[in-house]
């Protein structure tokens, strides 16, 4: 909705301005002034010397389209920002099975530890046991 409403902006945008220079070139009903200035003239020559007639035409039609085009567009907008959540939001209401998880899951050792011996070893049997070292006399000289 928001392409269409950006749209519809140029348009309105290029009809203000055409509306501008309809207004501008019309010859008033005295055949002085600014419709004179602004190439008057030049319509007479283009359009015939019935111009008169075809610009207010033209005028009339761009005036409709520019208050179909304001009414629209204002609907338009009201509609666009009346939404609580944008559409990525939605987006990712629906869809929690595309979720990252929070914490990685512990990647498995690519190979193998070794396996424990079924019996343990006699460690205890080979070491003698914890006393006191012995120590010897100290010898005099």
């Amino acid at each position: 909705m928001g392409f269409l409403i950006g749209l519809l902006t140029v348009v309105m945008v290029l009809d203000c301005i055409v509306l501008m220079f309809l207004v501008l070139i019309q010859l008033p009903k005295k055949d002085a002034g600014a419709g004179l200035a602004f190439g008057g003239a030049a319509t007479d020559a283009l359009f015939g010397a019935g111009s008169g007639n075809v610009l207010t035409k033209i005028t009339k039609y761009a005036a409709v389209l520019f208050f179909i085009l304001t009414i629209s567009l204002s609907a338009m907008q009201r509609v666009h920002h009346a939404r609580t959540t944008s559409a990525f939001e939605e987006g990712l209401k629906t869809s929690p099975a595309a979720t990252v998880p929070a914490a990685p899951a512990p990647a498995a050792p690519s190979t193998p530890a070794p396996a424990a011996p079924a019996t343990p070893a006699p460690a205890e049997a080979a070491q003698p046991p914890a006393t006191a070292p012995a120590t010897p006399a100290p010898t005099n000289p």
